[in-house]
């Protein structure tokens, strides 16, 4: 059998780029016309004209919270979800709250390619300890198995014990769930004397896998691979073998951006990740995911030529209440598009005494000097545009952390 799920994972980055962006225009215009939601979103933009990723970065973000706010108003979808006259076979009910349409085909979330990377193969008997309950996660991992041809134990969650007697009497190959879980299978396990040691690989997802932990079960014959994936979305990306950032999923479009705007950043420095899918039934067009990555350069060792990212690096919503008044990334991002001089900023959140105090330390494009009332001018921008006051630094090029942070509240209250 071959190394790859198919020839597409090993395409010249040029090919898969032009694929994607040929086929782009009409899948948008087909999505502004049966979800009508998502036409309104996009209203003006020729979808014609979609054809590389400068034109994709003029496109609106589409947040979760325009979701939520449509499928109140719209229940459940909001308009959102192709209205072809197609019927989801499931529905799912994701926290926030938020429904989701499962989508079509054998493989509706795109994890089959995922655990091919991890070691699945047909014929496996695998251990699905994911949730089935209301959202799917159960269920992505679920399809993704069967279509690989693996046979499936709906493990779920909970029921330790069972899951242990399962386990010992299926001896299944393959696990998935959620990164610590295994552990606790595995430890209880040795608890009760029984044998689970027919676990030789396990895709993991939902949580951070601590390089500790992996350790740990290298250490007791598991070989453990993480995906990075939503309810909205499916898997966006996956490990492979060479353990060297994560492989963005064919079918998916990221972009990482500053968080609060729609604006892409340069490959390396940490952002939100966006995510354009090509689900017909369920089209979500520059989906932010409220994730933090950035682009790992180069390609993975393991000859598989996806872009890669380097995986789930925190959460990028910092919207901050200040002094009773929230202040959003954005806001920062407008101060630096009234300055040229400004290359990146960070907003600072502290207390002085019982009161809320901000500075907003810029770093300065080469050969910029922060005299001149420049300080003054940031500073008199930062006030109008939060409606709060605050003091402005200037930092060295590079002093400011690359951890994607845009509002850094570092108040204590003791």
């Amino acid at each position: 059998m071959s190394d790859f799920f198919d020839e597409l994972e090993t395409r010249a980055p040029e090919v898969r780029e032009a694929d994607l962006f040929r086929r782009l225009p009409g899948h948008i215009g087909a999505a502004m016309e049966k979800a009508p939601a998502l036409g309104a979103h996009l209203k003006g933009v020729d979808p014609a004209a979609i054809i590389s990723r400068e034109a994709l970065a003029d496109l609106p973000v589409l947040r979760k919270e325009d979701l939520m706010r449509a499928q109140k108003a719209e229940p459940p979808f909001g308009g959102f979800a192709a209205q072809d006259g197609s019927v989801p076979s499931r529905v799912f009910l994701s926290p926030g709250p938020i429904w989701e349409p499962q989508g079509e085909g054998s493989d509706p979330w795109l994890a089959a390619r995922a655990l091919f990377a991890a070691g699945f193969r047909p014929g496996d008997v695998v251990h699905n300890s994911f949730a089935y309950h209301m959202t799917p996660g159960g269920f992505i991992f679920d399809t993704g198995a069967r279509a690989l041809g693996c046979s499936v134990f709906p493990a779920g969650v909970g029921n330790t014990e069972m899951q242990v007697e399962a386990i010992a009497a299926l001896r299944p190959r393959a696990w998935s769930g959620t990164p610590d879980y295994l552990k606790v299978i595995l430890d209880k396990a040795e608890e009760v004397g029984a044998d689970c040691s027919s676990i030789e690989i396990a895709s993991v997802g939902g949580g951070a896998l601590f390089p500790a932990l992996r350790e740990e079960y290298a250490r007791r014959g598991v070989s453990v691979l993480q995906t990075y994936a939503t309810a909205d979305l499916g898997i966006i990306a996956y490990e492979s073998e060479a353990r060297e950032g994560m492989i963005v999923n064919e079918q998916f479009i990221v972009e990482i951006v500053r968080p609060g705007t729609g604006e892409p950043v340069a490959d390396g420095e940490v952002g939100e990740m966006v995510v354009t899918t090509f689900n017909r039934h369920y089209p979500l067009i520059r989906f932010a995911t409220g994730d933090l990555s950035a682009v790992l350069a180069g390609q993975s060792p393991c000859g598989r030529t996806g872009m890669r990212i380097k995986g789930w690096m925190g959460r990028a919503d910092q919207r901050t209440k200040i002094k009773g008044m929230f202040v959003d990334p954005a806001q920062v991002n407008a101060i630096v598009k009234r300055h040229p001089e400004i290359s990146r900023a960070r907003l600072v959140v502290t207390r002085d005494g019982d009161q809320d105090a901000m500075t907003l330390n810029v770093e300065l494009k080469e050969g910029v000097s922060a005299s001149d009332g420049l300080a003054e001018a940031i500073a008199a921008s930062l006030r109008e545009v939060t409606k709060l006051g605050g003091t402005v630094t200037s930092v060295d090029p590079g002093v400011l952390p690359n951890d994607g942070k845009v509002i850094a509240d570092e108040r204590t209250y003791d």
